[in-house]
């Protein structure tokens, strides 16, 4: 019998709202603006709202997703790529934005495939490097599924490193986790990278135009 996946809680419950107000106008003061100025005095209220939105992965715990299951003899690959997500790197606080490739091998069970979507989402909307992101959904469908593989492959454009320091605009980071049967199988792992890149083996490219 499958089991119910909990509500998540209002984002807002857990975050200190009026403290990152205090603090944003203390970085306002800090770089030399004025905060109340008509376009910045609200601006300290915005950034607070948004910040619970961006983390709000830190109050809920991704693995409930993978908790309603249904049983089923299916025992080849089970892929959803294009994952889109955005998440804040923990080293400068500035967003990296890109998809998610997840697959895994079935053991007597699957799961409705937006489950994969929301188990990114949550690891993604807190601080995270993307190496972390990758291996964390790859351990919790091997942990909550006992599938028989996962292979997991994150793409990813990171803004700290396209708009400041080495300022180098459109490079992308690839992290990958493999799994079972990902792991010691090369042609499974083979037939995973092609349904997601196709005989060409390449990147599938990410860009802000799209």
């Amino acid at each position: 019998m499958p089991k119910k996946t909990p509500t998540p809680e209002n984002h807002e419950k857990h975050i200190d709202i009026p403290r990152i107000e205090r603090a944003f106008r203390e970085i306002l003061l800090a770089v030399g603006e004025d905060p109340d100025r008509e376009g910045l005095s609200e601006t300290p209220s915005r950034v607070a709202k948004m910040y619970a939105e961006l983390f709000k992965g830190l109050h809920h715990d991704p693995r409930v997703h993978l908790h309603k299951y249904f049983t089923e003899k299916y025992d080849e690959i089970v892929l959803v790529r294009d994952i889109s997500f955005n998440s804040m790197c923990e080293h400068h606080f500035l967003p990296f934005i890109g998809r998610a490739h997840i697959g895994y091998l079935p053991n007597g069970k699957i799961i409705g495939l937006s489950k994969l979507a929301r188990v990114v989402e949550g690891v993604a909307s807190r601080p995270q490097v993307q190496e972390r992101m990758t291996e964390t959904i790859a351990n919790l469908l091997t942990e909550e599924l006992q599938v028989r593989g996962v292979g997991v492959i994150v793409e990813a454009v990171h803004t700290c490193m396209a708009i400041r320091g080495i300022c180098k605009p459109g490079a992308v980071c690839v992290t990958s986790a493999m799994r079972g049967a990902f792991m010691k199988d090369a042609k499974t792992r083979g037939e995973f990278m092609t349904l997601i890149y196709g005989r060409s083996g390449g990147t599938s490219g990410l860009g802000f135009t799209e």
